[in-house]
């Protein structure tokens, strides 16, 4: 049986991969210390008798050096989230990022020095790309990071090293890692405490209370259902040629905040008003945004089979209807 670690696996999207792996029959330890995730996120298999779950942080090495031992495939997704926090906590996002990553790094370059195989997946963001102008991003463009001052940009550029430090270690260890570019991953379980801006829609629209778009609205994003990228995560996992890659993950059908609100609004058949709040307001003035996010899918697509099956609509509906099941 297949022994399988995710960090971060009480949060949103480790806990749909922590389903997924039990689901195809691995023996998978989780790891988190509860700080942004919850335990309600793996309510339907915490009495799975395959599923271990361990309370802590991955910033403590010695917790690392026992949980990565033993595993044939480590997920690492524990990381500092939402632009909110992100903009609150600087310190601690650069610190929670890039510290854990080294440990696990380690752990995993012990045992391949003793000649064992633990292949890892590193969650990264399309942050990354920071204020790139292009209308599409692929993975070998450049990254365009914000100025210091803007405290926004920590979290790109901590994900940033992260990935450099991965793929330095796939190139001078042949440590066998894969490291993919979330666009915007959605789905039943997600908050909107942190920022996220679908589930603060719906759950606006859903109460009938008026939904809050920052600045004008007119901002471009693609929204990617969570099992289509976890479909997609698994099966790079399974792809020898995906090894030492960056891979975008994510759907690349653009729409405007604006225009995603009052998809909800329509489909969640609310009377809820959009109102608009301007960023200073949001968040402070320091606040910067990106206006256009969208991935060049090429090398997702030339590596395994497409993932993405939901298109925006049904994505939206299985929010709303999670959210009035009090998921």
């Amino acid at each position: 049986m297949r022994k399988s670690l995710v960090t971060g696996g009480a949060g949103f999207i480790g806990s749909h991969l922590a389903e997924a792996l039990l689901a195809r029959g691995d023996s998978v330890t989780v790891v988190d210390d509860v700080s942004t995730g919850a335990m309600g996120n793996l309510s339907a298999i915490l009495d799975h008798p395959q599923l271990s779950f361990v309370e802590g942080t991955v910033e403590d090495a010695s917790l690392v050096e026992q949980l990565v031992a033993g595993q044939d495939q480590v997920y690492h997704l524990a990381a500092a989230v939402g632009v909110a926090l992100i903009a609150r906590q600087p310190i601690e996002t650069i610190q929670r990022n890039i510290h854990p990553t080294q440990l696990i790094l380690a752990e995993a370059r012990k045992r391949h020095e003793r000649g064992e195989t633990v292949r890892t997946f590193f969650a990264s963001t399309s942050e990354v790309y920071g204020k790139n102008p292009k209308e599409t991003w692929c993975e070998e463009d450049d990254l365009v990071l914000g100025a210091t001052t803007r405290p926004r940009w920590s979290y790109g550029a901590s994900k940033a090293i992260d990935e450099f430090l991965a793929l330095a270690c796939w190139r001078q260890y042949q440590l066998p890692i894969v490291i993919g570019r979330f666009f915007n991953v959605v789905g039943p379980r997600q908050s909107g405490s942190y920022g996220m801006v679908l589930p603060r829609f719906v759950e606006a629209a859903v109460a009938g209370k008026p939904l809050v778009v920052h600045d004008d609205g007119q901002q471009v994003r693609c929204f990617a259902h969570v099992d289509d990228v976890i479909r997609g995560v698994l099966a790079l996992m399974e792809t020898d040629d995906a090894l030492g890659q960056v891979v975008n993950i994510g759907s690349d059908q653009p729409v405007s905040i604006l225009g995603l609100a009052e998809l909800v609004v329509e489909l969640a058949g609310s009377e809820a008003e959009i109102t608009f709040q301007s960023y200073m307001d949001a968040y402070d003035a320091d606040f910067e945004d990106i206006r256009r996010r969208v991935p060049d899918l090429a090398r997702l697509r030339s590596l395994i089979d497409d993932p993405i099956k939901h298109d925006l609509e049904s994505i939206v509906r299985d929010v709303i209807a999670a959210s009035r099941q009090g998921s």
